[in-house]
């Protein structure tokens, strides 16, 4: 009995943790869900728009960077699920029921495993956009300097740069959820 009692935040801990996680969350969601927002529109007008062009052929490693872009977004789509588990527990830790506040070990489990979804989606964007800046300079090196004769396949379209646009905002919308977790761990410990 005496463990279970031990595991509960003392409270002017829990109430200022409290505070900082009301205040903090709602940040994080809505960050993460403008930069995600950009990122999914940007490759929603990449993917859409590549069907609709008439190049003879696409670039496969580009089509890597967009998948590897998709993944990013729906691990990003988890994380902004699992948000709204960081609002119950806010709310639980601002109930005046001490009976509903949950356990410390609880809290540090839902913002290790928000943590670790940042970091898979962190990795995955950052595969993405290195592989999508990649291919871009590569066709970038291809073109021949001041020669207006050129292959069509190894043009830089704005398509591309949207790939890139929405790879970058994916590693700005997973290290912002990453950090949240992060920083409210630490207050915690």
């Amino acid at each position: 009995m005496s463990n279970n009692l031990n595991s509960y935040l003392p409270t002017p801990t829990k109430q200022r943790f409290a505070t900082t996680f009301g205040v903090v969350r709602p940040i994080s969601f809505w960050v993460q869900l403008a930069l995600g927002g950009v990122s999914g529109l940007a490759l929603f007008l990449a993917i859409f728009s590549r069907n609709f062009t008439v190049q003879p052929t696409t670039n496969p490693v580009m089509g890597f960077g967009v998948f590897l872009g998709v993944i990013g977004i729906l691990v990003l789509c988890f994380r902004l699920y699992w948000a709204s588990r960081y609002r119950r527990l806010n709310n639980l830790l601002q109930s005046s029921n001490r009976e509903l506040h949950p356990r410390k070990d609880e809290v540090i489990q839902v913002l290790q495993i928000g943590l670790i979804v940042s970091f898979i989606g962190l990795l995955l964007a950052f595969l993405a956009s290195d592989v999508t800046v990649i291919s871009v300079l590569s066709k970038a090196i291809a073109l021949p300097q001041g020669v207006a004769v050129y292959r069509p396949e190894s043009t830089i379209r704005s398509l591309d740069i949207f790939v890139i646009l929405a790879n970058v905002n994916l590693i700005g919308a997973h290290l912002v959820g990453g950090a949240t977790s992060l920083g409210l761990l630490n207050w915690l410990d």
